[in-house]
């Protein structure tokens, strides 16, 4: 048996099965590991949806901010981006059964026997692993409640930027959805910056990739996220010293899609078959 954390997917399904065609998967002994962003902007994100959903416990997924963009659109809290591709879905027949299953996935997965956790985007550094998987736990159990359609509503929003355990309701889960599905720098004193979004080296001075910061609580825990595609680890070589496995490698700008095998960390890719982003 095999586990494979599989990058950032975006509806790019001929990828999916191309690599998992490289990698040999068989669906009745290996796991695939989703880091989230199933969905959106690729050209077939209601066969990814589907296709991961039939794999049943032969995989597991987190939630990436795209995901929840689909639940926003279908409850009418958020309108549609230009550049979407959600239409199949929201119009499939099977369309309530799909939005109930993404409804159910966590936001969080840790494995102790693996010893890995994925996540979609980061963690701020004032988390510890324990305390980040009762976060997760608290917000997953809203989208999942009656509760859901007030939650997505005040959902949105850059506010608060800063971690308190005296936050409290809307704000408080805000900033969990924020950390968990959009972050990737921090200031110094883990303050969110939601806006810088380029590769690192090119950021603001002040700030830091989350997975970089010195005090993260969370640094002596292996963690694969996605989410972030100018970062992974095909463009910097020194991750092993933050224990983080960046996996998104920009399949839907004309990358590459990447899996990881977590029992001895190999890598497999194969080339996109979208157009490449002009610079």
């Amino acid at each position: 048996m095999s586990t494979f954390a599989i990058g950032d997917l975006q509806g790019c399904y001929a990828e999916l099965q191309d690599l998992l065609d490289k990698i040999n998967f068989d669906k009745t002994i290996d796991q695939l590991w989703f880091v989230g962003d199933l969905i959106n902007r690729g050209p077939k994100s209601l066969e990814c949806l589907r296709f991961v959903k039939s794999l049943g416990d032969s995989a597991r997924t987190v939630l990436g901010n795209h995901d929840l963009h689909l639940l926003a659109i279908a409850n009418k809290v958020r309108k549609p981006h230009r550049k979407d591709t959600l239409d199949k879905i929201l119009n499939a027949d099977d369309a309530d059964e799909l939005l109930r299953w993404v409804r159910e996935l966590p936001l969080l997965v840790n494995d102790t026997d693996l010893k890995f956790t994925m996540i979609h985007a980061g963690l701020p550094p004032q988390w510890s692993l324990e305390q980040a998987q009762e976060l997760a736990q608290e917000t997953e159990s809203l989208l999942r409640s009656e509760h859901f359609n007030d939650f997505i509503d005040h959902m949105y929003g850059d506010q608060p930027d800063s971690w308190s355990e005296q936050l409290e309701g809307h704000d408080r889960h805000r900033f969990i959805i924020n950390c968990l599905t959009r972050m990737r720098y921090c200031y110094k004193g883990g303050q969110l910056d939601l806006e810088a979004k380029n590769a690192p080296g090119k950021e603001v001075k002040k700030l830091k990739p989350w997975y970089a910061l010195k005090d993260r609580q969370t640094k002596k825990h292996r963690i694969v996220f996605g989410h972030w595609s100018t970062v992974h680890l095909g463009n910097e070589k020194n991750f092993n010293q933050y224990n983080v496995y960046p996996l998104d490698t920009g399949c839907l700008w004309g990358g590459e899609m990447t899996a990881m095998r977590l029992e001895d960390e190999k890598i497999y890719s194969v080339a996109s078959r979208q157009p490449k982003l002009k610079k």
